[in-house]
């Protein structure tokens, strides 16, 4: 048997199938009236997309900003030419980032290994900030490099200003383009890809939980990040691997940290069910 799923036929069973689930009114509603909303599934190993809607629509990245920020870290470390146990000096612009932060003094010092486990687990503004000025000389200069490396890796709708993902009106991406840059970091450096998937990371006494929650629920969620500002609304970049089988979901946009997640969970688990009846036999073409 062949089944031909196109994107809107896709979203209707999606929609069909929330609306037997206690939870239907928010999702249903999140991605059929919210202008803010966008959203991408793709299978991890291909690249193949399973689901697309206003995926290549111009968005607020929020913090979602900082799996760029750390991309380029981690290249700097494939490199030589930064290492974990590099000491970074906290600056003045760097301290005087708002919340989430971890709250360093100018002048205090932190590892570029925990500064990412900060930037990765507490979404930490200022810990961001100092990996940009430790490795790039500047935020400047780090975040353009950061929009040099998105065009390379064939993000054509992002620009970066910030290395934190803090409001600006300039700093702009799109749901295909997370999940390029989401592959990237899984193929080009899948020895640091564990930094997003701490569940939690303590420090100088202090015990900080991953803002992800779905990491938190099993369900073979691996990893990946959020992001939250007034303009963006509720982001998601999450990653699941069921049966030997990886897929990545972005949402941006969402109303509440809660429907953002309970829509991230429909998607993938719509993916998965794409993935195991090809397992099973049938044929099945997604059409874009």
């Amino acid at each position: 048997m062949t089944a031909l799923i196109r994107r809107g036929w896709l979203s209707l069973a999606l929609i069909v199938a929330l609306a037997m689930t206690p939870n239907a009114t928010p999702l249903v509603a999140q991605s059929s009236d919210n202008a803010r909303y966008a959203a991408i599934v793709v299978d991890a190993a291909t690249g193949e997309v399973l689901f697309a809607r206003h995926a290549d629509s111009r968005r607020y990245p929020a913090s979602i900003t900082k799996v760029m920020t750390l991309y380029m870290a981690f290249e700097a470390l494939a490199e030589g030419r930064v290492k974990p146990d590099d000491v970074l000096t906290i600056s003045p612009h760097a301290a005087s980032q708002p919340p989430s932060k971890l709250g360093l003094a100018a002048g205090q010092t932190i590892t570029l290994d925990d500064a990412m486990k900060a930037t990765a687990v507490r979404s930490a503004n200022d810990m961001a900030v100092a990996i940009a000025e430790h490795i790039g000389g500047s935020e400047a200069r780090y975040t353009a490099q950061m929009t040099l490396k998105a065009r390379e890796l064939g993000m054509t709708q992002t620009r970066y200003v910030n290395a934190n993902g803090l409001p600006d009106a300039r700093q702009l991406t799109s749901a295909r383009d997370l999940a390029i840059l989401a592959r990237a970091i899984m193929r080009d450096y899948p020895q640091y890809y564990r930094y997003f998937g701490l569940h939690d990371w303590a420090y100088n006494g202090r015990d900080y939980r991953n803002t992800n929650g779905l990491l938190h629920g099993g369900n073979g969620y691996d990893g990946m990040k959020t992001g939250y500002t007034n303009a963006s609304g509720y982001n998601l970049a999450a990653s699941a691997v069921r049966d030997g089988k990886r897929i990545i979901t972005i949402v941006l946009g969402g109303r509440s940290t809660a429907s953002r997640n309970q829509h991230v969970a429909a998607l993938m688990d719509t993916g998965f069910e794409v993935e195991r009846a090809r397992a099973n036999g049938q044929v099945i073409q997604v059409a874009q």
